[in-house]
């Protein structure tokens, strides 16, 4: 088993314009692959780029995720629990955003809003 902590990355999540969360950015087939998976927290969040859905096979612990069109416009909103969860794929999904369950509530992530990268 883990201990590892996933995070925090070296770009900043925005939301709607205003910095939330330390974020890094899973751009090549391998981290997109991967996620979270071999971890047991995340610190921040995981921007996964061409993700139009998500699955929790072989996670440990309930994660939030949002997926964003290519706009960065949220959506779907979900709390997923190890195991059971996943998403379905959706038309206009571009990638899929991962964080520690409540992270998307705490931060004001709800369908609607804009996500974005920012830098450090």
């Amino acid at each position: 088993m883990s201990r590892r902590v996933f995070g925090p990355g070296d770009r900043t999540l925005l939301c709607d314009g205003r910095p939330v969360a330390p974020l890094a950015v899973a751009t090549t087939g391998r981290a997109r692959r991967k996620g979270l998976l071999g971890t047991r927290a995340v610190e921040g969040a995981l921007w996964i780029t061409r993700c139009p859905s998500v699955h929790m096979v072989g996670m440990r612990y309930p994660i939030d995720v949002a997926v964003v069109d290519r706009s960065g416009e949220v959506i779907l909103v979900a709390t997923l629990r190890p195991w059971l969860g996943m998403t379905r794929p959706r038309r206009r999904a571009s990638a899929t955003i991962e964080a520690a369950a409540g992270s998307m509530a705490m931060w004001g992530v709800e369908i609607g809003s804009v996500l974005e990268i920012g830098e450090a």
